[in-house]
């Protein structure tokens, strides 16, 4: 029973996070990422998000197009950077 409801929960998560896809989602960004450039940050749903981003953007909560779901977070662009 067990190993079924851990398959049910992981198939709602990630639903969930491929429904985020193409949404924009205000992200607060809290640290630096592993690469460099990169940041990661919390949806309004306690999800890592990460993207490249200003280190000096830590700590400010920004309009962030979520581009791709992995295993364990979400991928993001932030609204209006350039590409």
């Amino acid at each position: 029973r067990l190993a079924r409801l851990q398959n049910l929960l992981n198939a709602q998560q990630s639903a969930f996070k491929t429904g985020c896809v193409g949404r924009v989602l205000p992200v607060l960004f809290e640290k630096v990422g592993r690469h460099r450039g990169q940041l990661i940050g919390r949806s309004p749903y306690l999800q890592s998000v990460v993207s490249d981003a200003e280190p000096s953007l830590i700590g400010a909560i920004v309009p962030t197009r979520i581009t791709g779901a992995g295993a364990n977070s979400l991928s993001g662009q932030i609204e209006g950077a350039a590409n």
